[in-house]
């Protein structure tokens, strides 16, 4: 199933959240994007139905095996853009924004090329 870029951001905010070992619900995913508890909601029913997230009888959210490798794909293109663009100059705070939106419309094919060509700088 193909995810739109809002669903993305949800993944990675879950992805973020999660990190730390937290177990994670809807309420701590509005705090942390700002969204609105309603929004949160409906999104989390759009990913559960697109079986990218499980939630439980406690409103627990966590990944299926699908939803993981998604929310690690993304993650990971938010940290070589970023990474990218600080290397170029770019100040930490802008260089995440501009990942952020970026990292949602790079084709595979840039991605791994850009992914590549930085590695040489590890």
């Amino acid at each position: 199933m193909k995810i739109q870029e809002s669903g993305e951001m949800y993944l990675e905010a879950i992805f973020i959240l999660k990190k730390n070992n937290a177990p994670v619900r809807a309420i701590d995913i509005a705090n942390y994007t700002g969204y609105s508890k309603p929004s949160v909601s409906r999104a989390m029913g759009i990913l559960k139905k697109g079986e990218f997230i499980t939630v439980d009888e406690n409103g627990y959210i966590d990944f299926t095996e699908s939803g993981l490798a998604h929310a690690t794909a993304i993650k990971e293109r938010h940290d070589v853009l970023t990474k990218v663009f600080m290397l170029l100059g770019v100040g930490e705070e802008a260089a995440s924004e501009d990942a952020c939106k970026i990292e949602h419309v790079i084709s595979d094919e840039s991605f791994e090329a850009i992914k590549k060509h930085i590695e040489q700088f590890n």
